[in-house]
């Protein structure tokens, strides 16, 4: 089943549901990596927290959560207002303020292709290819260019120990511990919550580096078959129907 059709399921689910939550969660949980992302409307805006929840430490770059990848149904263009340290999280590496939006990107309109499950809209600490300084949020710049990078101010697990993390992790810049909070404006009204979906996680500064889909675990998703895979696909089918067709004719019992 393809990662549209999963979304599409689930949000037909929901409306059967009639579902009135105030916020919309997604989680996923692999090996030392666990991450969260809840979705709510505070005063007409999409507020996005985006969690490390892992306890484990952070010893690597591709610990570093440095992204989160969407969809919203009807895509309403939106903009993005901040982004800040979470309540309770912290800067490490750094003696920043809790603004962190002139370190983090935010773009919808994405093009077809440029993202794993071809998501619209994307919050990103690194560019990735995608993210670039048209889409830098907005504040001080903390670290490095003015441009989504590295993996300057991703963030951390809330197990992490600062003590602990290799010349990748120290030399960042900055990271923050834990949580980001980014708000998006110009909801549409009215807006539901539920028409959230695809969302997919990116730890390092690569597509190639880990994401993975809420509840699905990396190494489960299907492969996408190269277009000549799927010539080699039908040629199969039509010969195995010729087979099944020949077959019967010789089985057919034969009058006379």
């Amino acid at each position: 089943m393809s990662v549209l059709s999963r979304f599409l399921i689930a949000v037909v689910a929901l409306g059967l549901l009639g579902s009135s939550a105030q916020a919309e969660s997604f989680m996923f949980s692999q090996g030392t990596r666990a991450a969260q992302a809840d979705f709510d409307v505070v005063g007409g805006n999409l507020q996005v927290t985006l969690t490390n929840t892992s306890a484990f430490d952070t010893l690597v770059p591709v610990d570093v959560l440095t992204a989160l990848y969407f969809d919203i149904l009807g895509n309403p263009s939106l903009s993005a207002d901040s982004a800040r340290v979470g309540a309770g999280s912290s800067i490490i590496y750094d003696t920043a303020t809790s603004d962190v939006g002139g370190e983090w990107a935010y773009r919808q309109g994405i093009g077809s292709g440029s993202l794993p499950d071809d998501q619209a809209y994307g919050i990103s600490s690194t560019g990735l290819g995608v993210f670039g300084p048209p889409n830098i949020i907005g504040g001080p710049n903390l670290a490095g260019p003015v441009s989504p990078g590295g993996l300057q101010y991703g963030i951390a697990s809330a197990g992490d120990n600062p003590a602990t993390g290799n010349g990748g992790i120290r030399n960042t810049g900055g990271l923050i511990k834990n949580s980001a909070v980014f708000t998006l404006s110009s909801l549409p009204p009215g807006f539901s919550l539920d028409r959230i979906g695809n969302v997919r996680f990116q730890y390092g500064t690569s597509l190639l580096e880990p994401s993975f889909l809420p509840g699905i675990p990396q190494d489960a998703l299907p492969a996408v078959p190269e277009p000549s895979s799927f010539v080699l696909l039908g040629i199969g089918a039509v010969g195995l129907g010729a087979f099944v067709r020949r077959r019967r004719r010789l089985l057919k019992p034969q009058n006379g």
